[in-house]
């Protein structure tokens, strides 16, 4: 607790570190108040029947990644899910391009940003759909109003400059602030629906469900101690650096590890995998209200299966396992890591440098990122079997929510703690 306190004292008498945490509350506020500023057109009343029913259902979780401004059809409805698809997109294409991949991993910061910079671009055309096709969804819901071309156009433009504008937001939010801002802003907008959500849990509250309830905070705080765990925990790998001698000095000859997270992809699988659920669902969903019979039916079928409770749980678990492996595969190199080792003249003991070395560290990543792939989609599906039991749809959603915000608080902790550790030294 002393610990702690010094650090608060650090944090508030450093002037750089307290700059960089107002700049975060400050870009916060700003995102908070653009969520509130809805396009032309709405039927307030209609919007809110609208989540109500079980069609909103879908939107809940898309919800989530816009930081809760969908639910009102604000100006930055969308939040930053373009650019986190986008992001998601060119990952997937570093698989087949390895110039891709050769400019992600191999080229340094330079080529971080020219990727970064693609993955931009690719936001505006993602906005463009997702934008236009919520709102053709929306108008012939009734939700919004009858639109002419030169208002719909107006609308998407207003909505993907709204998308633009938060992800510039973020990213002045990483540079300039502490932790990540794309985060930042997700949390935020979970964290700004918890008063909502507590008001209608009053509002429905029966003494029959406190048993429920009970559970529910039960497991919720178990989610959460699991969470950590996972996130933190590492396998050493030992690394032994050779002697070196240079005139009448000895270099090297010392021990260290090399620390393998078991859950190297963090919330990521759960992003790309809702990404993936939803993405087919808003299109059917889309095309139930089409004015061709044949196209409505086969629609409303698919649109069944695909909300089948244990069609859902089952294929959700499996691409969260999946992605798991796939971001972990594309963030983390055995072989780039084998040739680092060799190139400082660093070796495991009894394993051969160079091919050798690389395959057993993939051995050994392969082996622990199972634990953490079959960990992380018990805990994405968990949510689903409650909300299975209950008949409760926020409890679904906000066991997403859960994992999302205990992984961004256990990242701004740590980001705080490096940048507090800095000035201490």
């Amino acid at each position: 607790m002393q610990n702690f306190f010094k650090k608060i004292s650090l944090i508030i008498k450093d002037s750089s570190l307290r700059g960089r945490i107002i700049f975060i509350a400050v870009s916060l506020i700003i995102f908070r108040f653009l969520s509130v500023i809805p396009v032309p057109g709405i039927d307030p009343m209609k919007l809110q029947a609208f989540f109500a029913s079980p069609t909103g259902d879908i939107f809940g979780l898309f919800n989530i990644f816009s930081g809760g401004g969908l639910s009102k059809l604000s100006i930055v409805m969308l939040g930053v899910g373009p650019y986190i698809t986008a992001s998601i997109v060119m990952q997937l294409l570093t698989m087949i391009f390895p110039k891709l991949k050769e400019m992600y991993q191999e080229e340094g910061e330079a080529g971080r940003a020219k990727f970064t910079q693609l993955s931009r671009l690719l936001t505006v055309p993602l906005a463009f759909i997702q934008g236009g096709g919520f709102l053709l969804l929306l108008q012939k819901s009734g939700v919004v109003s009858q639109l002419g071309s030169l208002g719909m156009i107006t609308n998407i433009v207003v909505i993907i400059a709204g998308s633009l504008l938060l992800m510039w937001l973020g990213e002045l939010m990483t540079e300039f602030g502490i932790g990540n801002g794309t985060s930042l802003i997700i949390f935020a907008g979970i964290v700004a629906s918890v008063p909502t959500n507590l008001a209608q849990l009053l509002i429905t509250f029966s003494p029959g469900q406190i048993p429920l309830y009970i559970a529910f905070v039960v497991i919720s705080l178990l989610v959460i101690f699991g969470v950590i765990v996972v996130t933190e925990a590492e396998r050493p790998i030992p690394v032994t650096y050779a002697k070196r001698v240079r005139g009448s000095k000895v270099y090297g000859g010392v021990s260290t590890y090399l620390p393998l997270r078991v859950n190297q992809a963090g919330v990521i699988p759960i992003i790309f995998a809702l990404s993936i659920l939803l993405f087919p669902q808003m299109i059917f969903q889309f095309l139930t209200t089409s004015a061709n019979g044949t196209v409505k039916v086969v629609a409303e079928h698919i649109l069944a299966v695909l909300k089948n409770g244990w069609f859902y749980s089952i294929f959700y678990f499996i691409l969260v396992f999946l992605f798991t492996y796939f971001y972990t595969a594309v963030t983390f190199d055995p072989h780039a890591i084998s040739e680092n080792l060799q190139k400082n003249g660093a070796f495991i003991p009894g394993v051969r440098p160079g091919q050798s070395t690389s395959e057993y560290i993939a051995k050994v990543l392969t082996r622990i990122t199972f634990v953490g792939a079959t960990f992380l989609g018990l805990i994405a599906v968990l949510p689903l079997a409650m909300k299975a039991v209950t008949g409760i749809q926020s409890l679904a959603i906000g066991g997403t929510a859960l994992l999302i915000v205990v992984s961004v608080v256990i990242d701004l902790m740590k980001k705080v703690d490096a940048q507090v550790s800095m000035r201490e030294y």
